[in-house]
C-alpha cells in the first residue's frame, strides 16, 4: 500500500487527515466522497432570496411544473457552492497556517438538479506548486454526482493557496 493509498482509506463519515507535506504525492488521486446533500426547495428559495436570482424555474413550483425540467431546479451556483461543504467533509488539511481561496476554473453546470434531489461530491488533487515564498497552489478537482442519476451536474476545479505551519 502507498502513502497516498494509505491517506485515502478510512470511513467516508470521517474526513480524510491530508499533511500538507504529502500533498505533491497525491496529485492525480481521489480524496474522497462526501456524503449526500438534499437540494430542497427550501435550499434554492434561501439561496434565490440571497443571490437576487428569483427566476421561475427555481422559485415556481406551480409554474416550473409545466416547464422544461418538470419541477423547479436549483441554481447551478448553488451546487457550487456547496464545494466547500464537500471538501471539508472530505479532507482536514494538516500542517497549514492558512487557506485562501484563489479562484474556480472550469467550471461547467452540464444537467439541471430538481428540487427534492440530492447531490454528493467527488474530489481528487489536480496539482500542487509552489507560488512564491509563502504559498502553495492547491487544485482540487470537483465533480458533482445526482443521486440515482448517471448525469454530472457539476464540474469544477477549485484553486486554494496554503501556507504551511511554521515547524
Amino acid at each position: 500500500m502507498t502513502r497516498a493509498d494509505a491517506l485515502m482509506a478510512g470511513p467516508a463519515s470521517s474526513p480524510r487527515q491530508v499533511d500538507f507535506s504529502e500533498l505533491a504525492g497525491l496529485v492525480g488521486s481521489e480524496l474522497g466522497v462526501s456524503s449526500w446533500h438534499a437540494i430542497t426547495q427550501e435550499r434554492i428559495d434561501a439561496f434565490a432570496a440571497l443571490t437576487g436570482d428569483e427566476q421561475w424555474i427555481h422559485t415556481d413550483p406551480e409554474r416550473a411544473a409545466s416547464g422544461p425540467f418538470g419541477t423547479t431546479i436549483a441554481h447551478g451556483y448553488l451546487t457550487l457552492t456547496l464545494s466547500t461543504a464537500v471538501v471539508f467533509e472530505v479532507a482536514e488539511f494538516t500542517g497549514v497556517a492558512s487557506a485562501l481561496n484563489y479562484g474556480v476554473d472550469k467550471v461547467r453546470f452540464k444537467a439541471p438538479v430538481p428540487s427534492g434531489s440530492r447531490v454528493r461530491g467527488h474530489v481528487g488533487v489536480a496539482s500542487v506548486r509552489r507560488r512564491g515564498r509563502h504559498f502553495t497552489e492547491l487544485v482540487l478537482d470537483l465533480r458533482f454526482e445526482l443521486e440515482g442519476s448517471d448525469v454530472v451536474p457539476c464540474t469544477a476545479q477549485v484553486t486554494t493557496l496554503l501556507s504551511p505551519a511554521p515547524a
